[in-house]
């Protein structure tokens, strides 16, 4: 029995709920985190040392970080469903774009959706927020220049580095961020994302709050 840990509209737990949704996975969620509390407590810590969501139980079997997360699910449940490919160069390429989207594009995010959606106004580090969004800008850039030739963004084929990264390309593309950067090829991509009627579901349609 699969139970994931966290609140909905945590962009490290959609990762793990549009996974869900892709493979049809039944599971059971329960909200944690911010305003639900339940991180702190002795119990969660343990699946969870830094208390922090999402956090995944698989019968007594515990695990932490969304990204290996993703990748056991893959593993365990769908090993051959190409969203982690089995072949060693395939696999890599997508884990490369999926460590480069934790060390790269989640704290410029982190930065800049914390500054512009959970901070009041008056308390906005501004200076922090328009540097968050000059990195954005080539980070996405560089992204954008990629997806010129590729269909998704590890490879060809939609893999877990297309849903790592697409939880991101949202909130980016919707925010009223001031001085976004066009790029016309990650516009188009994210379109392809919205064809997907799990990222609509667990991405798309919640609230970003």
């Amino acid at each position: 029995m699969l139970t994931l840990w966290g609140r909905n509209n945590s962009s490290n737990v959609m990762k793990v709920t549009w996974l869900l949704g892709e493979l049809d996975l039944p599971h059971t969620r329960i909200d944690a985190g911010l305003a639900f509390g339940r991180t702190g407590t002795p119990e969660y810590r343990a699946m969870n040392p830094l208390g922090v969501v999402p956090s995944l139980e698989d019968d007594d079997y515990t695990l932490f970080e969304s990204n290996v997360i993703c990748r056991y699910l893959c593993n365990a449940y769908a090993p051959k469903s190409g969203l982690l490919p089995q072949e060693a160069k395939g696999r890599a390429r997508v884990e490369a774009w999926m460590d480069f989207q934790q060390t790269a594009i989640s704290p410029v995010m982190g930065t800049v959706f914390q500054g512009l959606v959970r901070i009041a106004p008056e308390k906005r580090n501004w200076e922090a927020i328009h540097a968050g969004i000059a990195r954005g800008n080539q980070v996405w850039g560089l992204l954008d220049a990629r997806l010129a030739t590729m269909f998704h963004v590890a490879l060809n084929d939609f893999t877990l580095a297309d849903i790592v990264w697409g939880v991101h390309v949202h909130r980016w593309l919707n925010l009223d961020i001031p001085g976004r950067a066009e790029t016309p090829n990650l516009s188009a991509w994210y379109k392809r994302l919205l064809d997907h009627p799990a990222y609509v579901t667990h991405v798309a349609s919640i609230p970003m709050t």
